[in-house]
């Protein structure tokens, strides 16, 4: 029987890179990958938490704002729609987004509501996300939050381009908080550095199609693509779909099980991807 007890320190078997394949493009997760799941967590979240309502209020009658609530209206909408189909694809009864023809007050609590509903259960769905994006937009350019990312990704999404190699981002979160998040970082903007941003628009990212979808379009072959993740859950599809893959072990990200340590490749750091100076990838990609 395979053990799965989970291992806290770092695992003595590590990655192995392919090297009888070209990598030319490299794809980032963010949350746990190139920045701490705790930013996410304990600065971006609660951001919402603490300024949604106060958000609405503002700018309701804008139609961008009038666009993320329709969105997440047919979202919930969806979602009773599920409920009533099948009991086990939601455990608990979403809030309902009233019409605007109900009272304006309680129509936007009742977004509020829903808002806080989808965060609670970690639905990792576009609409949510979309509203998060456009609220962390304002805060970013307030200077009320600063985009955080560890300290060897710079260097290693520079060494990448070096080599000729393209780099892009793939999260649940939206497009546009992606670029928020890396237009403002403590060292300044470096979208300049990244080749293009995917988001749950092109599909879930436990999904296998969706690294074919990406694949094509930035017209590279899979197996030409290196996908950098912290959760197997997305590691497993990309690998599937003939990507290579790394998990990222990160300071307080899950700890891997011993059988997911022995099926994919891991690393504590961008640096070990790659041999200072030297110009020359390391051969450590994926694991047979």
């Amino acid at each position: 029987m395979t053990s799965t007890k989970k291992r806290q320190g770092k695992p003595t078997m590590q990655p192995v890179l392919d090297e009888n394949t070209d990598l030319k493009c490299v794809i980032l997760d963010i949350e746990g990958t190139t920045t701490a799941i705790s930013f996410v967590k304990d600065i971006l979240f609660p951001y919402i938490r603490k300024n949604l309502k106060k958000y609405l209020e503002t700018h309701w009658e804008e139609e961008q704002c009038q666009g993320d609530v329709q969105a997440l209206r047919e979202q919930s909408i969806n979602d009773s729609e599920e409920k009533k189909s099948s009991a086990d694809k939601l455990q608990v009864v979403s809030p309902k987004i009233l019409s605007n023809d109900e009272n304006l007050e309680l129509t936007r609590q009742s977004v509020v509501d829903y808002v806080l509903f989808l965060m609670d259960a970690d639905r990792k769905v576009t609409s949510l996300k979309q509203l998060q994006g456009h609220m962390w937009k304002q805060a970013y350019s307030t200077g009320k939050v600063v985009g955080q990312i560890f300290e060897d990704v710079l260097p290693a999404i520079k060494h990448w381009i070096s080599e000729r190699k393209k780099v892009y981002i793939y999260s649940s979160g939206s497009v546009e908080a992606q670029k928020l998040l890396f237009g403002h970082t403590a060292e300044g903007s470096i979208l300049e550095f990244i080749s293009g941003h995917f988001d749950t628009k092109i599909g879930a990212k436990v999904e296998v199609d969706s690294y074919c979808k990406i694949a094509k379009e930035i017209g590279c072959k899979n197996k030409e693509i290196l996908f950098l993740t912290d959760v197997t859950r997305e590691a497993r599809p990309a690998k599937e779909a003939g990507c290579q893959v790394a998990v990222v072990l990160r300071p307080g990200n899950a700890p891997l099980s011993d059988e997911e340590i022995q099926k994919f490749p891991h690393i504590s750091s961008f640096s070990e991807l790659y041999a200072e100076g030297s110009g020359v990838e390391k051969a450590k990609l994926v694991k047979k």
